[in-house]
């Protein structure tokens, strides 16, 4: 970990990488100039430009929460399950993930990828827990949850697009794994443009000295203590767990796939998840302040977390270790070295499927449009592995078999 302070800032910044693109360091001057930015700001080894803000960010504030520094895909995260398999063959793999002339059905027969949604209404009892708080929420004033109830329940156990995937690994454990990364879908979306919009017409309303950053307006900020704060915080973490149950649906749909292809009697562990797109109240450095976490994760001491690397590298199941001045935080992946636009101009299709198919891996680049989602336009996860290591501990180290990406 190094600090970057430079005049500009109020409060310094802790990077846990050296490989920082410039327009994220510009990103991190401008957060780190907000009145209401509290103690410093910790950057994760997976840190790269986002939206008015580095992905791979800590940013705790004392008195507001940022709707932009939390994302747009409220409640994005993780989720793996250990199997009692030890082996699988690629023709299994095949037959699990289905979706050709030969293996109907499968995973891609029973998980909606990209744009798609379900063909009907999910049942409302496959998010126990949730229906009551998303009744109070939807009471709310011109609430969005309430807006968008029914067309959520059709996006209730599909996968999304872009970074997102299904894949099936090899543990250095020796079992056998299930891995999805997921998030809250168009609900979280919209959740997050609206309140951000809330945000910016009161900032402009109290004259409030907010800057853009080249021209990006999210950095506006609601009152914790004010009705719209307040609003915020509940519809996010409705998100939160819409996005928890759109992954548990999806996991339960996987392994009943699995288990429905591979004839022998499998056990399947507790599921793990962890989010990387939310806000929390927690105390650090002796004060109570929000912490948003925008494509990094809680790393408590003990706290059992996920690090996935590309399609094509390998991921990891991991013990946090508390480290206080990342706020107790780690990297969410293995982060992006490249732009989508750049990867699919610069990165060559031939080499990247030659790279995976000679690792035996059932990959996901069909074309062009596919190497935005290849291991090149990535960092190296041995090396954000490496510059994390007081912030969490290796338990599983896992060997990519199969992905379906949305």
């Amino acid at each position: 970990m190094h600090i970057y302070k430079t005049e500009k800032m109020k409060i310094p910044a802790k990077l846990w990488s050296k490989d920082i693109e410039k327009s994220a360091l510009e990103q991190i001057e401008t957060v780190c100039s907000l009145p209401f930015v509290f103690h410093h700001m910790a950057s994760m080894p997976d840190c790269h430009t986002g939206y008015s803000c580095p992905i791979g960010s800590v940013i705790a504030t004392e008195g507001v929460v940022v709707p932009f520094f939390v994302g747009v895909d409220i409640g994005c995260g993780m989720c793996a399950v250990k199997t009692s398999l030890k082996e699988i063959s690629q023709e299994q793999i095949k037959k699990i993930f289905g979706g050709s002339k030969e293996f109907k059905g499968g995973i891609r027969g029973n998980v909606p990828v990209g744009r798609n949604h379900q063909s009907k209404k999910q049942p409302e009892i496959l998010m126990p827990g949730i229906y009551e708080l998303a009744k109070a929420v939807g009471g709310l004033p011109n609430a969005i949850v309430g807006q968008q109830w029914n067309s959520a329940l059709k996006q209730l156990g599909t996968l999304g697009g872009g970074n997102h995937f299904i894949e099936l690994q090899k543990g250095s454990d020796g079992f056998i794994w299930i891995m999805i990364h997921s998030g809250s879908r168009n609900l979280g979306y919209t959740v997050a443009k609206h309140y951000n919009n809330v945000a910016q017409e009161l900032c402009k309303k109290w004259h409030s000295n907010i800057p853009a950053f080249k021209g990006e307006d999210g950095l506006a900020f609601l009152p914790l203590n004010s009705e719209e704060g307040q609003n915020y915080l509940a519809e996010m973490n409705y998100c939160i767990e819409f996005a928890l149950a759109n992954r548990k649906l999806m996991m339960g749909n996987i392994m009943k796939v699995i288990s429905d292809t591979i004839s022998q009697e499998i056990v399947y562990d507790e599921m793990i998840n962890i989010a990387h797109n939310y806000a929390r109240l927690e105390n650090h450095f002796g004060r109570n302040v929000m912490v948003h976490r925008k494509g990094a994760t809680s790393a408590q001491e003990g706290e059992i977390g996920i690090i996935p690397g590309s399609q094509g590298t390998k991921s990891y199941i991991v013990r946090g270790l508390g480290n206080a001045e990342s706020f107790k935080s780690c990297s969410h992946g293995a982060g992006r070295k490249m732009s989508r636009t750049v990867a699919k101009k610069t990165l060559c299709l031939e080499d990247e499927v030659k790279a995976m198919d000679d690792q035996g891996i059932i990959h996901s680049i069909r074309g062009l449009g596919g190497l935005d989602e290849a291991p090149s336009a990535y960092k190296d996860i041995a090396v954000v592995m490496e510059e994390q290591k007081d912030l969490v501990e290796i338990l599983v180290e896992l060997t990519p078999l199969g992905v379906i990406k949305g």
